[in-house]
């Protein structure tokens, strides 16, 4: 029985790109032993996006446009396809023609190793400044974070296993960090090296900001993947830490009060300090059992089943 495949495309005023990119896509898949699907998901355009979608709907039934009432996000896109998409394999990429269709039998022969597939841009064909630095910066706080030995873990391009994508809760910028958040779930992540374009039509909607907010991003990722089920093993620590910098700040200030004879007002900022550690500890470590009886309500399942192979 042949598998099918599901391709999503977030596409956000990209009225001109929308055709030349579906006759490439179509090109590749009619010609792989595939059954298919292409999900655009229109991000609340307000160019002729719409239009351009609704006439290749009309007459293409492997077409099934998603329309967004506003502009909600990558993340919000893709949890969309997910949730809509029907085929066993999912290949995302952007609409802006930069990612090229004639890879993805790169990706699907990649597939059969691995549960999720990212690309690598290696001659990337994108502006320095408010791309190729952005990116380089991130994908080297992802190796020295996650441990993931990959050139271009942002990258849009890429193919993975259903049960990969059900399993993913995605908000806010957290889609650039998927292979992190794929690996930490126990799923095998690879690379394939692919083509990339430069771009005709449109604009890039991202650029230098994800300088600034990429590190918090990472940090939230880090901190949500490592504590999120113990998070007073995080406060604990912390809480603890505070309260033996104030408790030896205090014996400080008595051992020269008792044993040197001066007094507490000659040491009054080591003092103050010292309390004001030991309470700010308190409230910490009371922080760590709050989340802990928070952790200990939620009806989320914390694991993800393993598929058992055809024999």
């Amino acid at each position: 029985m042949k598998q099918k495949i599901s391709v999503i495309i977030p596409a956000y005023n990209e009225e001109e790109n929308i055709k030349p990119l579906y006759e490439s896509l179509t090109g590749i898949l009619k010609n792989i032993p595939y059954y298919y699907e292409i999900l655009w998901i229109d991000d609340g355009s307000t160019d002729g996006t719409y239009d351009e979608l609704t006439e290749l709907e009309y007459k293409d039934p492997h077409v099934k446009p998603i329309y967004f009432q506003r502009n909600f996000g990558k993340a919000a896109v893709y949890t969309a396809g997910f949730e809509n998409s029907k085929g066993n394999i999912i290949i995302t990429m952007d609409a802006d023609l930069q990612d090229d269709p004639l890879e993805i039998p790169k990706f699907l022969e990649e597939l059969k190793r691995q549960d999720l597939v990212i690309g690598w841009k290696k001659d990337r064909k994108d502006p320095l400044i408010t791309k190729k630095i952005p990116s380089k910066i991130f994908n080297w706080l992802n190796r020295k974070m996650f441990h993931l030995c990959l050139h271009d873990s942002d990258c849009g391009f890429r193919a993975m296993k259903s049960e990969v994508a059900k399993n993913l809760i995605l908000y806010g910028d957290n889609f650039r960090y998927m292979p992190a958040i794929v690996k930490s779930q126990g799923y095998s992540v690879g690379e394939v090296i692919v083509r990339h374009h430069e771009r005709i039509h449109g604009k890039s909607k991202y650029g230098l900001k994800r300088i600034f907010t990429g590190p918090f991003d990472l940090i939230a990722i880090k901190f949500l993947n490592e504590y999120v089920q113990r998070p007073l093993h995080l406060f604990g620590t912390l809480g603890l830490a505070l309260f033996f910098s104030g408790f030896f700040l205090e014996l400080y200030v008595l051992y020269y009060r008792i044993i040197m004879g001066e007094l507490f007002g000659e040491h009054l900022p080591a003092l103050l300090l010292g309390i004001l550690l030991i309470l700010l500890s308190v409230q910490i470590f009371c922080t760590g059992l709050l989340g802990e009886l928070i952790t200990s309500q939620r009806k989320e399942k914390t694991f993800v089943l393993r598929k058992k192979p055809r024999r």
